[in-house]
């Protein structure tokens, strides 16, 4: 999962962001291990097959989340270079044209270049409108938040999304279930863990590349060794907050009834 690909970053992305340099050597690895990029919606059906869509020789996903302007700017040549394909979930009220809405941490992509990316093969895939934690919303927003960004990609594109991915990977069965109903047919959350076909089409786990990620420690991530050492503390804070968020969450309710 990666989110800026950026020089310079806003000091908001920074610590999500990775450097093109970074990004150019973490995918000549991808090349020299033999792994081949799949798109979420070619890993969902193939799981969904039963074995007539077989995967290829060492399935990887590579993922960006939100749609700042560098994933155009520098990760589509190295994705080219490679012949790569890739996943892009875009909020699409942050990005530059008639539907912004204010309120991205960065430089956006712009309508044309995600029709770039689209001809080149990545994959355009749904984050929202507005980048929400969506287990917050009440439900009227939670639909919103989904069915415009569904609409409005399908109206840019020509086609809808049938891929989706949580903005912060929070979810719950509420939200999971609006996602599926907004007919989206595979999503993916963050967890920090290898995706498995057991954790269900809806709540497929990713792992973060940081500004902070080394080329050790990512190819440690890709061959799946160390994994769980190396996000303890991500899981760990993950586990905590979702509590709160639960508990939030149950608080609002409790308010509503009152009222």
């Amino acid at each position: 999962m990666y989110h800026a690909v950026a020089h310079r970053p806003s000091e908001e992305t920074l610590g999500l962001s990775v450097t093109p340099d970074a990004f150019a050597e973490q995918l000549d690895l991808l090349d020299k291990r033999g792994f081949t990029p799949v798109t979420t919606s070619e890993l969902a059906g193939a799981w969904r097959s039963g074995g007539s869509r077989p995967l290829p020789h060492r399935p990887v996903l590579i993922t960006f989340d939100d749609g700042y302007e560098g994933v155009h700017r520098h990760a589509l040549p190295v994705l080219a270079g490679h012949g790569f394909t890739s996943t892009l979930f875009v909020s699409t009220g942050w990005l530059r044209g008639e539907h912004d809405e204010g309120g991205a941490l960065d430089t956006m992509l712009d309508w044309d270049q995600v029709r770039e990316l689209a001809a080149a093969g990545t994959e355009i895939g749904g984050h929202t409108h507005t980048h929400p934690q969506m287990d917050q919303l009440d439900d009227e927003r939670l639909r919103y938040e989904t069915v415009r960004c569904r609409d409005i990609i399908a109206g840019e594109l020509g086609e809808p999304p049938v891929s989706f991915a949580y903005p912060y990977g929070y979810s719950s069965r509420r939200v999971r279930r609006t996602v599926r109903e907004a007919g989206f047919t595979q999503s993916l959350a963050v967890g920090n863990a290898l995706a498995r076909r057991a954790q269900g089409p809806y709540a497929l786990e990713r792992v973060t590349v940081r500004r902070s990620t080394d080329i050790s420690e990512f190819e440690q991530l890709i061959e799946g060794r160390a994994v769980a050492r190396n996000f303890a503390r991500d899981r760990a804070l993950t586990k905590g907050y979702a509590v709160v968020r639960r508990t939030r969450r149950a608080v609002t309710l409790l308010r509503e009834a009152r009222t």
